[in-house]
This record gives C-alpha cells, sequence and structure tokens, in this order.
C-alpha cells in the first residue's frame, strides 16, 4: 500500500475571478543576507456588491506591522495562517500596508528571494514564477491579478553596490551609514510572478538601442566580473531578437532599460521578469573555450525566448496557470522561428522533433500524461513540462500553417489589439487568430484538453487503370490515466507524392479542376478520411506529415526501399531525414528479430550513397547518420530491456561503419580535421564540427585504436570547446585507455569554471552500461559536486537516470534506490529540481520483469518517506499509482 500525500487539487471548472484586484503597489525593500525587511502598500479594488473578506497569499513571512487605511490592525482584526492572510473590513479603494522579515541565506528552494553564490561574494535576487512572490510579500498571488509596481531598494552600499528591480529607473541615491537607495517604476500592470529585484557586485555590458518606433533603450547585461566577457554574444543575440520581433510581429520594447543578470543558482533555464530577465549562466555565457556550438545556438534562443516574452506573457498574460501554455508553447514557437531564420531552417526543424519524441512523446504514453492545458493540478511547478511547452508549441504551428503567414500575422495582430494588459485564455487566444482571417478554430481546443499523442495510420492504394491514387487515413489515440475515452481531433498532414524515379508529382484532389501543387496540406478531422488523388501516372511514394505538420505519430507501411527513395530525393530536409529515422527504425527492428537481410542493408546502402554525395550540406548529413536514439528506440516496445537496446542500437552502427569503410570515413575526417584556427560561429564552420564528431564516433566502431589516437589529438589540438567535448565524450563513453589523462586535464584546466565542469560531470555520468553508477558514486565525492545546485545536480544525477538509459535501467536495479536516496536529499533543498529529476522513473511499467520490480520496489519506499515535499509526493505519487 503505497502513502501518497494529498494536497487538494485545484481544478479549472472551479476559476473564478478575483474578489480583489490591486491598483498599485509600492515597496520598500532594505535589503539583506541574512535578514530582509519587506515593506509593502497596496492600493485595493474590489467590484463586489456585499463585502468579502481580504485573502492575500504569504507563505514563510514574519510579519512585523500591518495597518489597513492608516489604522494599526489588532489581533482581532486579522488572520494569518496556512499561508493565508485574512482582513475585514477592507472596501474599494483601501489601502493595505504590511511589513514582513525573510531570510534570504536560508532560503535553499531558490524560490522567492534568496542568495546565489556565498555569502561574501555573491548576490540577492528573486524568482517569482508561479507562486514566488507570496514568499516575499503579501499579495493575491495570482496571474489575473495585474497591479502597477513601484519599487525602492536599500541597502548597504559596500555590499550591494548595484540595486536593480523591473521598470525604468526613477531615482537614485546615498543614505546614512554607508547604505543607500534606488527606485524603479513600471508603468505597465503585472502580475506578481513577473516582480523581480536584483542586489549585489555585479559589472555589466551595455549598448543603446533605437526601437523601430523610435524609443531608445539601454540594453544592460549584469554578470559577476570573471565572467562579464563572455556576455557580449548574449547582448548581440538580444538585439537580433528585438529586430526580429519588429519585423516579423510589428512588436518594439516598451521600457527606457532592459536589464539581463546571469546566476549560477537558478531552478530554471531563464524567467521574463518585466524589464529585469534573470536567466541561468548555462544560458547566457558563451565563449569558444567553454561553449560548444550546441550551447551557442541554445544562447541565443533561451535569450530571444525570454525577450519574445515581453508580448507573448507580459503585457498580454495568461489569465490562470491553467493557461499556461498561452504563453509558454506560443513563446516557444517564436523562438523556433527565430531560430530558424537565424540559422537552418531544416536542421531546427528536425532538432525540434527530435527534442519532443526524446522528452514530450514518453510522457504522453507514460503515468504522467496530462493535457496542453491539464483540467487540475496539485503543485503548480510539476507542470512545467515538455507538454506544455514543446507540445504546446507544435499546436501553435499547426493552426498557423492552417492560417499560412500572413493570416497568422493578421491573427497575432487582433490578439495583441484585444488583450494587451490583462490576463487572457487560450480560447481568447483562438478566437483572435479566427476572428481575424474569418474561420472557425473552435476544433483545436480539443488539441489542449486532450492528453496523449495521436496516431496517425495512413494507407494508400492505387488504380492503374482510373489512375487514382486512394490515401485512406486514420486517428487513434490511445487512453491515458484518467481518460480512456478520446475525442477526434483536427490533423494537418502536409503531403507530396514521389514517382519512382524520385521526382514530385503535381497533386490534383478530386473535385478539383488541375492540380497546380506538388505539396498539399489535408485536414483529417474525422476517425477515417478518404482522400483520392486524380492524373496520377504510376503507384507513387507518398512523402506524408512533411515538416512535422501535425504531432502525431505516423503509421505508414513503407517497404525499406520507398523511405530510401524518399532519403535519396526528398527535398523536404524534415522529411529526408525523417524518412532515414523511420528506414533506420526497420533496420533495427529486424535486428530485433535476427533478420538483418533487408531494412538494416537499405538504410545502410542508402546511407553509405549519401556519404559521398559533395552537395550534401554537413550537418544535415551528420543527423542522416545518427540513428533514433535509445528512447526513441524503448517506445516502440511493450517489454523494455535497456541493455539490449543500447547494445542492438551500436550494431546498427557497426554495419553502417562497415559499410561505408574504414578508408572513407578515415578520408572524410582527416579532410573535416585540416581546418583548424579559432572557431567560427558561421553555419558551414558549425556544420563541419558536427560532421566530424559523427565521423570519428563511426570510426571508432570500425577501428578502435586509430579513432582514440585521433580523438586523444583532437582533444590537445583543439582551440574551441565543441571539437574538446566532443574528443573527450567518445573517449570517456568508450572507456579509452586516453580517457583518464584527458578527463584529469580538463578537471584541472576549468577548476574555477561551473558550467565547463558540468560538461565534466556530465560526460562521465553517460557511460554506459553497469560502469556508470559506480563512476557516478565516486564524482559525489568530488569536491565541485553538490547537491544544492540545480544545474551541479542536474549534470550528474540528472543526466545518469534521464540520458543514460542502459546505466539507470543496471538488470539488478541499484541505481533505483541510489537514486531514490539522492531525491530524498534533493528534496529537503530544493522541491521543484527533485521533482523534475524524478520524472526519470517515467515508464517505469514497460520494464522487463526483473528491473520492472526493482524499479517498483524503490518508487514504493520512496513515497512513503516522511517529510517528502507536495512536489516530490506528487510526481512519485503519480507514477506509481497509473
Amino acid at each position: 500500500m503505497t502513502l501518497v500525500r494529498e494536497t487538494s487539487p485545484i481544478r479549472l471548472r472551479d476559476y473564478r475571478p478575483p474578489a480583489w484586484s490591486v491598483e498599485a503597489i509600492e515597496l520598500e525593500i532594505d535589503l539583506g543576507i541574512d535578514s530582509t525587511e519587506v515593506s509593502s502598500r497596496l492600493t485595493l479594488r474590489s467590484d463586489a456588491s456585499q463585502p468579502t473578506p481580504l485573502r492575500l497569499d504569504g507563505e514563510g513571512l514574519e510579519l512585523l506591522a500591518i495597518a489597513l487605511d492608516g489604522r494599526k490592525l489588532e489581533a482581532q482584526d486579522y488572520h494569518y495562517g496556512q499561508s493565508v492572510l485574512e482582513i475585514h473590513g477592507a472596501r474599494d479603494g483601501s489601502v493595505l500596508e504590511t511589513r514582513v522579515r525573510v531570510q534570504p541565506a536560508a532560503n535553499t528552494t531558490l524560490e522567492g528571494l534568496y542568495l546565489s553564490g556565498s555569502r561574501e561574494h555573491g548576490f540577492l535576487l528573486t524568482q517569482c514564477e508561479a507562486e514566488g512572490f507570496r514568499h516575499i510579500s503579501f499579495f493575491p498571488d495570482r496571474p489575473d491579478v495585474l497591479a502597477r509596481y513601484t519599487v525602492t531598494l536599500r541597502a548597504d552600499r559596500e555590499r550591494f553596490p548595484v540595486l536593480l528591480a523591473g521598470g525604468n529607473p526613477a531615482g537614485s541615491g546615498d543614505l546614512p551609514d554607508g547604505r543607500h537607495w534606488a527606485r524603479f517604476v513600471d508603468p505597465h500592470p503585472k502580475p506578481s510572478y513577473l516582480f523581480a529585484l536584483v542586489a549585489g557586485r555585479l559589472q555589466n555590458i551595455q549598448r543603446n538601442y533605437l526601437t523601430a518606433d523610435g524609443r531608445q533603450v539601454q540594453l544592460v547585461i549584469w554578470s559577476e566580473a570573471n565572467v562579464i566577457d563572455s556576455c557580449h554574444y548574449a547582448l548581440d543575440a538580444l538585439e537580433r531578437s528585438m529586430r526580429w520581433d519588429e519585423r516579423s510581429y510589428g512588436r518594439s520594447f516598451d521600457l527606457d532599460v532592459f536589464h539581463v543578470v546571469a546566476t549560477h543558482d537558478f531552478n530554471m533555464g531563464a524567467m521574463e521578469n518585466k524589464g529585469l530577465n534573470i536567466f541561468n549562466a548555462k544560458y547566457l555565457l558563451a565563449d569558444p573555450d567553454t561553449s560548444t556550438d550546441d550551447e551557442y545556438r541554445a544562447v541565443e534562443a533561451v535569450v530571444a525566448h525570454e525577450y519574445f516574452h515581453n508580448w507573448t506573457g507580459n503585457r498580454v498574460t495568461c489569465r490562470d496557470w491553467f493557461q499556461l501554455s498561452l504563453k509558454e508553447g506560443l513563446t516557444v514557437f517564436r523562438e523556433q522561428q527565430f531560430s530558424a531564420d537565424m540559422n537552418s531552417a531544416p536542421l531546427k526543424r528536425i532538432e525540434d522533433v527530435a527534442l519532443l519524441r526524446r522528452t514530450q512523446f514518453p510522457e504522453d504514453a507514460g503515468p504522467l500524461a496530462h493535457p496542453v492545458r491539464p483540467a487540475e493540478y496539485r503543485e503548480i511547478n510539476n507542470f512545467y513540462t515538455a507538454t506544455v511547452y514543446e507540445k504546446g508549441s507544435e499546436l501553435v504551428r499547426m493552426v498557423a500553417g492552417r492560417l499560412g503567414q500572413e493570416g497568422f500575422r493578421r491573427g497575432m495582430d487582433l490578439y495583441f489589439q484585444r488583450h494587451d494588459g490583462h490576463a487572457a485564455t487560450i480560447e481568447d487566444f483562438l478566437a483572435a487568430l479566427g476572428d481575424a482571417n474569418h474561420i472557425d478554430l473552435t476544433a483545436y481546443l480539443a488539441w489542449y484538453s486532450q492528453a496523449g499523442t495521436p496516431h496517425l495510420h495512413a494507407k494508400g492504394e492505387y488504380d492503374a487503370t482510373r489512375q487514382e491514387y486512394t490515401l485512406t487515413l486514420s486517428q487513434l489515440t490511445r487512453p491515458t490515466p484518467g481518460d480512456a475515452e478520446k475525442k477526434p481531433l483536427p490533423i494537418p498532414v502536409k503531403l507530396s507524392l514521389f514517382n519512382r524515379a524520385g521526382q514530385m508529382l503535381p497533386l490534383q484532389l478530386n473535385g478539383e479542376a488541375q492540380g497546380d501543387s506538388v505539396e498539399k496540406v489535408i485536414v483529417l478531422g474525422r476517425p477515417t478520411q478518404r482522400f483520392v488523388f486524380k492524373q496520377v501516372p504510376s503507384a507513387p511514394v507518398p512523402s506524408l506529415l512533411r515538416g512535422f505538420s501535425a504531432p502525431v505519430v505516423l503509421e505508414y507501411d513503407y517497404s525499406p526501399d520507398e523511405l530510401a527513395l524518399l532519403l535519396a530525393h526528398d527535398v523536404d530536409g524534415f522529411n529526408r531525414w525523417e524518412a532515414g529515422q523511420q528506414l533506420a527504425m526497420l533496420a533495427f527492428d529486424t535486428l530485433r528479430d535476427g533478420d538483418d537481410s533487408t531494412a538494416c542493408k537499405a538504410w545502410c546502402n542508402a546511407l553509405a550513397a549519401l556519404f559521398t554525395h559533395d552537395a550534401m550540406d554537413d550537418a544535415l548529413l551528420a543527423d542522416l547518420l545518427t540513428p533514433p536514439g535509445e528512447i526513441e528506440f524503448a517506445d516502440r516496445q511493450s517489454e523494455v530491456d535497456p541493455a539490449r537496446i543500447h547494445a542492438q542500437r551500436e550494431t546498427m552502427q557497426l554495419r553502417l561503419a562497415e559499410r561505408i569503410g574504414i578508408d572513407a570515413l578515415l578520408a572524410r575526417y582527416r579532410a573535416l580535421a585540416a581546418h583548424v584556427g579559432e572557431p567560427q560561429l558561421d553555419a558551414m564552420s558549425q556544420a563541419g564540427r558536427r560532421l566530424k564528431r559523427r565521423v570519428l564516433e563511426l570510426l571508432a566502431l570500425v577501428d578502435a585504436e586509430q579513432a582514440y589516437v585521433l580523438a586523444a589529438r583532437q582533444y590537445d589540438m583543439a582551440s574551441g570547446m565543441t571539437d574538446r567535448l566532443a574528443a573527450l565524450s567518445l573517449l570517456v563513453r568508450r572507456c579509452a585507455p586516453q580517457a583518464a589523462s584527458a578527463l584529469a586535464h580538463f578537471r584541472e584546466r576549468y577548476a574555477g569554471n561551473p558550467l565547463a565542469l558540468d560538461k565534466w560531470f556530465n560526460v562521465q555520468a553517460q557511460v554506459p552500461g553497469e560502469p556508470a553508477l559506480a563512476v557516478v558514486k565516486n564524482l559525489e565525492s568530488d569536491p565541485a559536486f553538490t547537491l544544492k545546485n540545480p544545474n551541479r545536480a542536474r549534470s550528474l544525477l540528472g543526466a545518469f537516470a534521464s540520458t543514460n538509459p542502459s546505466g539507470f535501467h543496471r538488470a539488478d536495479g541499484a541505481a533505483y534506490p541510489f537514486v531514490a536516496e539522492r531525491l530524498v536529499q534533493l528534496d529537503a533543498l530544493n522541491p521543484q529540481i527533485a521533482a523534475r529529476l524524478a520524472t526519470a522513473f517515467n515508464g517505469w511499467q514497460r520494464l522487463e520483469p526483473q528491473r520492472r520490480s526493482a524499479a517498483r520496489q524503490a518508487l514504493e519506499a520512496l513515497v512513503q518517506r516522511e517529510g517528502l515535499s507536495p512536489n516530490l509526493s506528487e510526481i512519485v505519487g503519480n507514477v506509481l499509482q497509473h
């Protein structure tokens, strides 16, 4: 019998507008590391015809003073308990004043006001999304209460020379006893989750920016002095983001100054606080010696994401946390558009879909499945998920594809016009898009309310006599926890037809006068529909779901030869890659069944032919040469043996390397390695490094000794982190003799660089198979390891449990109780991070019996531990109960 700590669920159907709103809030904050006092003055509004008690959220606050309309309240005038302050006697227009004390240094949850870094050198900052403001001051801490903020900060000038808050600077000066003050006024109403302050010893870089509508804006990035030189790329990315948003959406920045701050102690990637973005340093700092090409692109993407939130999240916010994807899914989509424009659109699409399949599809298929807009939640921090973000983005992409580029822009303009300065819902969003284009989009609401990944089954039949091709599409979404009945969804399917020579055919649907295009979008809106194409001269090969036009699992009985044809000829970069992935899946299945005579040979032959293609983009070739990961292969199996999957995937890659040949691999590697000098960030240079890594990995399968020598030389000669880390990773994961010296060198070289050390831990945590657990245990004793830093915990424990299936899912189950114990320790420090790492147990029910039994025992022991946070208890309870 499992013990699940129940907390009362919050349900979407119970939503009611706030009884009390706040017109303005004035904060005066006297900052200190051990003790900070926060004075608040709220101007209250209420439309209620009958007086109702004023209820404000407040958690862990020491109440020092309270007054209503200038009158000090006595104990009988209010009640503070269960994290709620209740006051009688307030009326429309009343002013409530409170003063509270909080303890930043003691706050290890990194929620509310806390200390980043050491007592001597660290700085104070806040994180208020989703419900962190209640840890700072009393307030109706919900996103549909928007107020104008005036914030005055006071602190010791020597210890906290920099004082920042959201909004425009509105004065500063000296105070007695070596203290000083600074005031900020935000003219735009905002919810409490967007409040932010930063105070400490920081350095900055800055530049002036002129918006498209003529506003002068000062852009300032702050960090600790030793890493300020690594912020220039982020500043460039910020300016690119601002220009792109002005050009693509007509949105300009709306304050006089835009601050961005880097910290190493942050639960999230970054936070879009109005005018004062706070970033996990991982997504802001970048330089060639410590950052890989992937990390440069991630910095650019996250900087853009947080900036784009200024309109999709800040100016138009979400009415309640059930609408979280309204800001996050929409902003992820805008970020993906931006990154595609800045880099390679096909490669960006491949990257995004691969992430969706690796993270969101397993979420949808397991006990943690939930809709993009859930019907209820217990702990909102547990819903910052791939479903809300990545699947939410795919839903926006579907609608944008339905409307076309111009139609979507019209819809977004109307959305901003209608809801600027207000809290909106997903219904509001779809209504604006539809009204601007005279289209009813309400059918797409079902995508937001229904969990699970639809399976799209396609079957093609060719009638040579009539020269007609009939495509029959059907959809099925499998039951998810608590939701057995699934509705049919509108599924847009972008498609083309190829003849057997690899040429695209004109498309003419039955009823159309003529075929004027080689690509078309059809929408499956019922359980099953037939689409008949006329004037098709021969049996075609369909290229379906081009560009991944809907987040579904496509089921079509392609032959290996048909997939090889698409892999060779499809002009849609994503579908070319997808054909290779599907062919690799067939190869995997036939190897599993003991037969590699057809699909595996077809996969190897097709890729070997592409390997010699001079016109092939290096980055695309690298992705084509990479089969699906172990997690994707596991998703196809009803009973999962991670060790066997790992071995079988290795066998596939060995066959591919043998088919390409040692000489060809070695020649390509040497040609790619001949480019020396400082690493460049242009697309061609990044693509070359990407392919070089993949070629070296394949070479290691057929000539390990020579590959290890080349990798060790690449490590020694590398002028940037991309090549250095690629070489280190290969040596470590293959347990090469040269690995130990490379690891020791890396550890010494980057001893003072937290982000580089995270890579050092991460690489070792992903050693495949049974040796990984001993490696992880040994690394816990490294002086640089700590559970108090989220990045460090993720780099070791998260990498091991979430991205190393053959290591985490040992046959003896020894890793399960080990990770469970670390989750308990982490939960006592930071419940949000503990809960997120616990999702690594998702899907344990599909493991083979021995592993499944061991995982269940570890989870049952974990959920019965006393004192678990609601965050961790909810995740583990859900994983166990379904």
